[in-house]
């Protein structure tokens, strides 16, 4: 089992990718909310639990709930805002942005894991080049993989 980090690495400043994620959450509610980041360098604060509540009420008439969900969801899958859960000294935010609480051990953990996923880059997936089939059976033919088919005596 993975150590949860001791050592908090300060404030996770928002760029201009978070800010983006969060004006498109802000774009969906009546008024802009102060848990999301505002402008560049600004704070990436943990939503509190049960925040999507206060969220939600907050939703235009004529926007659904499915395109919030989504926004927030795009918001909070991002490596910076694992990053601000993961860290030692982080504090869950309420719909104006003050802090309720601390982040608990295990939520910790769970964004740790989940950043340190996101930071290690993918191994690079390899695909064979597709041949049409009819290069491909030539070149089988050629190998000696494939006999060629010969017409069957007829027997008369």
């Amino acid at each position: 089992m993975p150590k949860l980090w001791t050592e908090s690495r300060g404030v996770i400043a928002a760029t201009a990718n978070d800010i983006g994620k969060a004006n498109a959450i802000n774009a969906l509610l009546v008024r802009p909310i102060g848990l999301l980041p505002q402008s560049e360098g600004d704070p990436v604060k943990p939503f509190a639990l049960g925040v999507w509540t206060d969220i939600r009420a907050l939703l235009k008439p004529d926007v659904t709930v499915t395109a919030l969900r989504k926004a927030t969801s795009t918001y909070t899958h991002t490596i910076r805002y694992y990053f601000a859960c993961a860290q030692p000294d982080a504090q869950r935010h309420d719909v104006d942005g003050n802090p309720i609480g601390a982040v608990s051990d295990e939520d910790r953990l769970a964004a740790q894991t989940k950043y340190l996923s996101l930071k290690t880059p993918l191994p690079p997936v390899i695909v064979p080049p597709v041949e049409d089939p009819v290069s491909q059976r030539a070149s089988l033919i050629r190998a000696g993989i494939l006999s060629r088919s010969r017409p069957s005596p007829s027997v008369n």
